[in-house]
């Protein structure tokens, strides 16, 4: 992906640019060009499409300042005449602008379809959808492989897997990023989480707690639906599927940790006993940026690294009990076919009604957890298996919630 050596920039599509990671990465963008201007060399990327879910006014704000002329909005009054509009309006986006590289920034179900088109051309994929992974990564995986796609992980914690073995692994960083198969070297892989926004609260409290204690998350700034499963640990769950899915890994190879700092972002223990830990602050920009520049570095818009002002680093191990969508993300690897579309599904539905007050937060795991279950796992043929399977997920999560009065009782 490296600018070395080419007359012309990388042509970036950012899909869901209106959102947290969307923007954070049109702010990568613009402060790399512009220190490439400072020392008089071409710009690294030219930005090339924008789209949006529904925010029509911030959508046309970035065009004009990124000087885009492709757009697409999924809902609502289009900005400019030839804007792309309509639920496949990325999907159309990705397959009709040609590009180098696609940002997969979408939250949610509603981004595979464009995420699938992105590797069937053959794109770099920055990806940060990881319910693309979650819901049919046996599709986009395979995919990717065909066409020679690459999966390079905007998630600070599969940026950090990605790196550490990269820097044991000879050649891999430069010359195999994911989708790959780690190796048997490798015996345990440990993801780390914040804990988000209810940690160190009571069962109860966490049962009741309200969408703003849930959305107020002290370290890291994300969209509402990222910030909810994070303080549900679902998110922890979704990024061990995505884990499994791009370093081909199984679930017994993987771990968790409490790690309120969000300093360490993902820890490798070789068969040696050796363990790498990938470190840096918790700024998102650092791994879209590692995601967009790979294989080379250019200086970052992320503070410094100072451990000394930080003192210490705190690790827990999770109480899957009190958080079981953890589990499901186990079981969801194990299980593979259609289990992690159900899941996601039925996450997607409790967590709006959580927000909309419609629902309890401890309500939440137990309905997408109960859906596995009751839905069950079938094997994915085509897109078609990924699409009755999300309908199912919902379809039982509305069942739930038709069941579950939002004044319920609160939960000892």
């Amino acid at each position: 992906m490296a600018n070395e050596g080419r007359t012309s920039p990388r042509r970036v599509i950012v899909l869901g640019a209106t959102g947290s990671i969307g923007r954070q990465t049109l702010d990568v963008i613009a402060h790399l060009n512009a220190d490439c201007q400072r020392h008089a060399r071409p710009p690294l990327f030219e930005v090339v499409g924008l789209a949006a879910g529904r925010n029509a006014q911030a959508l046309s704000r970035a065009a004009k300042t990124h000087r885009v002329q492709h757009l697409a909005l999924a809902q609502g009054e289009p900005p400019t005449t030839g804007t792309l509009t309509g639920p496949e309006a990325a999907e159309r986006l990705v397959r009709e602008v040609d590009a180098d590289t696609v940002v997969g920034a979408m939250v949610g179900f509603a981004g595979l379809p464009a995420m699938l088109a992105a590797a069937e051309l053959g794109r770099d994929i920055a990806l940060a959808n990881k319910e693309a992974l979650v819901a049919a990564g046996e599709l986009v995986v395979d995919t990717a492989r065909k066409s020679s796609a690459k999966l390079l992980p905007v998630d600070s914690e599969h940026s950090g897997i990605w790196q550490a073995i990269g820097a044991h692994i000879a050649g891999a960083w430069n010359q195999s990023p994911p989708p790959m198969e780690i190796g048997r070297d490798v015996s345990r892989v440990t993801l780390t989480a914040s804990g988000g926004a209810l940690r160190g609260m009571s069962p109860k409290a966490i049962y009741n707690a309200t969408p703003r204690q849930a959305l107020a998350h002290p370290t890291w700034d994300m969209g509402a639906k990222v910030t909810i499963d994070t303080a549900s640990l679902t998110n922890k769950a979704l990024e061990l599927v995505e884990a499994a899915w791009l370093f081909g890994l199984r679930a017994e190879q993987l771990d968790v940790l409490i790690h309120p700092q969000s300093i360490v972002h993902a820890l490798i223990e070789y068969a040696d006993r050796s363990v790498l830990a990938q470190m840096g602050a918790p700024d998102m920009r650092t791994p879209i940026q590692t995601a967009l520049t790979w294989p080379d570095r250019h200086p970052g818009l992320a503070p410094s690294l100072e451990l000394a002002r930080l003192g210490q680093l705190d690790f827990e191990a999770p109480d899957h009990e009190l958080f079981p969508a953890l589990r499901a993300g186990f079981e969801i690897i194990r299980r593979a076919g259609t289990s992690g579309a159900v899941f996601n599904a039925a996450n997607e539905v409790a967590v709006q009604a959580f927000l909309d007050e419609r629902l309890p937060f401890g309500r939440i795991s137990q309905i997408s957890c109960a859906a596995i279950q009751e839905v069950g796992s079938s094997p994915i043929r085509s897109m078609d298996d990924v699409l009755h399977a999300d309908a199912e997920g919902r379809r039982f999560a509305q069942t739930q919630l038709n069941d579950t009065p939002a004044t319920q009782a609160t939960h000892g």
